[in-house]
């Protein structure tokens, strides 16, 4: 057991670092937006939707999903599914406050939704379908990312999950609800951004 920390501490390393990846940066950028500068300021998929073009958010969403499910996919394929979970985390925390970017990262939905559908599909699944409802109603994407955050250990706990697994679900859980603690105070008082579709030339409209 001893002989595999090593490996263990260098696959969460490794998770962290790929949750650091700056996918809205990347994107954003090719189209000579600045996610940081532009709408929200969040460097995030919605952000990047917004002020880049639908094409430019989906590749963010894909990009961000894809750090969760790889960091979890590979801890889980390489070592257990126990160190898996710590992945998950390490990309979501690697995601909302990469060093690389002085702690200044997106809200973690997309990534830890991501590692979610590789540990958890059916309560990804569930997820999904919440974070639509609530989003379409709300007609924002912050309510639908918040529900999805409250949903996720409570879905894990009725599905059976274990102690650690719905330990780690919470601390991720929370982390992306302190990163909407702006979403939720204007969600309170009607002042929050509604869904807005970018122009079909991929402009912010």
């Amino acid at each position: 057991m001893t002989d595999q920390v090593p490996l263990a501490l260098l696959f969460v390393v490794g998770a962290y670092l790929l949750g650091t990846f700056p996918s809205a940066h990347l994107f954003a950028g090719r189209r000579g937006v600045d996610p940081t500068r532009s709408g929200s300021g969040n460097p995030g998929a919605t952000n990047v939707y917004r002020t880049a073009g639908r094409r430019a958010g989906l590749y963010v969403f894909t990009a961000d999903a894809g750090k969760g499910a790889i960091a979890a996919g590979l801890g889980w394929v390489v070592v257990s599914r126990q160190l898996a979970l710590f992945c998950w985390a390490a990309a979501v925390l690697g995601h909302v406050l990469p060093v690389t970017r002085r702690l200044r990262g997106g809200k973690g939905v997309a990534t830890a939704g991501g590692g979610a559908f590789v540990l958890f599909p059916l309560v990804a699944v569930i997820d999904l379908a919440l974070f639509a409802v609530a989003a379409r109603v709300s007609r924002t994407a912050s309510l639908g990312s918040i529900v999805m955050a409250v949903a996720t250990p409570i879905l894990i706990w009725a599905f059976g999950g274990t102690g650690r697994e719905l330990a780690i679900a919470l601390v991720i859980s929370l982390l992306v609800l302190v990163r909407h603690e702006g979403n939720i105070r204007r969600l309170a008082t009607g002042n929050e951004t509604t869904w807005r579709r970018p122009e079909p030339d991929g402009s912010s409209g």
